[in-house]
């Protein structure tokens, strides 16, 4: 293979790489605490969306360049389950463990 075949095919892989990092990883949910029961997949397209989940979730495992604010009350709404506060979730980038209340609606954050 010439010079510039290796050349052209290490572009190329580094450009393939460069490109799954603009939507690294994945986020998922779980209805029972530490990762047990339904596993539910995030959509990390839908950003800055506010989603209802169909299932409510207990737990999750964040491995992704975006992190998720997390509601304990429809419509995104923040506070503990059924009364008014500030009270929500982030989820950060990299991480796992067990929401405080039953989850019910999430927003994916922007990485920018």
């Amino acid at each position: 293979m010439s010079r510039a075949a290796v050349a052209a095919a290490a572009l190329c892989l580094a450009g393939a790489g460069q490109a799954q990092a603009a939507t690294l990883g994945s986020i998922t949910f779980y209805t029972g605490a530490t990762q047990t029961g339904t596993a539910i997949q995030l959509d990390l397209g839908k950003v800055d969306v506010c989603q209802e989940l169909t299932t409510p979730v207990r737990s999750f495992f964040a491995a992704s360049n975006q992190s998720v604010d997390v509601f304990f009350n429809e419509g995104c709404t923040t506070g503990a389950p059924g009364r008014a506060g500030d009270v929500y979730f982030r989820t950060g980038t990299l991480g796992q463990g067990d929401f405080p209340y039953t989850a019910v609606s999430y927003r994916i954050r922007s990485t920018g």
